[in-house]
């Protein structure tokens, strides 16, 4: 005779203790608390969480690199201004920006949609054509995936995955003393052309009769809408003999990687102010908006150039390259990370860009 067992529920209240709000420690605090008990116990795990991409054993000569993103509706990005095929190919884009930063080449993404019933399958085909310019851009195959339903919005989670050579390879981790700190194209553009398109949006939401006046805002809303990632580097550093000490993204704004850096090397930094490459429209559309530029390169986001170390002896090997720029020094970590204004006033250099936990956040 089989016996029922009393399953006994306690509704006491649980001891009270303080609970910590995400917003308290961030995207990295939080990467941090989860991880900290894991230890890699595969030899094939060359390096696992803290960097732009996971490292895998390939061959005797390569490593594979495997990094992952996701892009929330409502969160980062906004479909009033955001057409679902740009959408698609930057969803695409800002995840082999993440293998280009370990100075490899992406091969493969692999694509998860979660997907909320107002959507239809030609919006969804619209997406997906955006993907497909970026694989074809890139040179990736979208190779697998999985879709589900979602209660709310658009949910995109894509994987890359790249390789890179072993003796090329570039941690956040390597930079020396004395390195020169390099930066690729300009910044504040995408943040600026943010900026731009919410004023369009904040028009519209007040008379839908408005059309939206974006003449020689282009350049900032490609920023926005359609960034690149910097693959083509990978190809000019290696024509150039220059294999980078360290190396980052600049996807959540230049002070936050510059600190990434410098924490992940156990160094300090001297960023001059005057070096921080602005194009002319986004200098000049930040005056319009009452932004300042500067704080738009250092805190902005989204641009996807890279940020890297060199030895000062490859110095004159890049120097002649309209697509780098010397914007500072890697110094002793007891010197700190600084800002050197125009005026030469040392400024403690702080990250203020993105926060993912931050409430209110759009």
């Amino acid at each position: 005779m089989k016996h029922k067992r009393d399953i006994l529920i306690n509704f006491a209240p649980m001891e009270k203790k303080k609970l910590t709000n995400l917003n308290e420690i961030g995207e990295f605090g939080l990467i941090d608390r989860l991880t900290k008990s894991f230890e890699n116990i595969n030899g094939t795990t060359v390096k696992g969480v803290g960097d732009d991409a996971a490292v895998i054993y390939r061959d005797e000569n390569s490593f594979t690199l495997v990094s992952t993103d996701m892009l929330i509706e409502g969160v980062h990005f906004d479909l009033i201004y955001t057409p679902l095929k740009h959408l698609g190919y930057k969803a695409v884009v800002v995840n082999l920006s993440d293998i280009c930063a370990m100075n490899g080449t992406p091969e493969q993404i692999v694509v998860s949609l979660a997907i909320s019933s107002k959507y239809t399958a030609e919006a969804m085909d619209e997406l997906y054509e955006g993907m497909y310019l970026a694989c074809k851009q890139y040179g990736v195959d979208l190779v697998g995936g999985d879709t589900t339903s979602s209660l709310s919005g658009l949910c995109i989670s894509i994987t890359a995955i790249g390789f890179v050579d072993k003796d090329k390879i570039a941690y956040r981790s390597g930079a020396k003393e004395n390195d020169l700190l390099v930066v690729t194209g300009d910044l504040g553009g995408a943040y600026v052309g943010l900026q731009a398109l919410n004023r369009e949006k904040d028009v519209f939401l007040s008379n839908p009769e408005m059309q939206p006046e974006l003449e020689g805002l282009e350049y900032l809303v490609e920023r926005q809408l359609k960034p690149e990632a910097r693959k083509d580097v990978i190809g000019f550093l290696d024509e150039l003999g220059v294999v980078p000490t360290s190396m980052i993204d600049v996807s959540d704004g230049l002070a936050s990687e510059i600190l990434h850096l410098a924490r992940a090397s156990k160094l300090g930094c001297q960023l001059y102010e005057n070096k921080i490459p602005i194009d002319p429209v986004t200098y000049q559309t930040a005056v319009d908006f009452n932004l300042d530029p500067t704080m738009c390169a250092l805190n902005g986001g989204e641009d996807y150039e890279l940020l890297f170390t060199i030895k000062q002896e490859d110095y004159d090997r890049i120097k002649g390259s309209p697509h780098f720029t010397v914007i500072g020094y890697m110094t002793d970590y007891s010197a700190g990370t600084y800002l050197v204004t125009k005026s030469e006033t040392l400024i403690p250099l702080v990250a203020q860009g993105w926060n993912h936990f931050e409430r209110g956040e759009n």
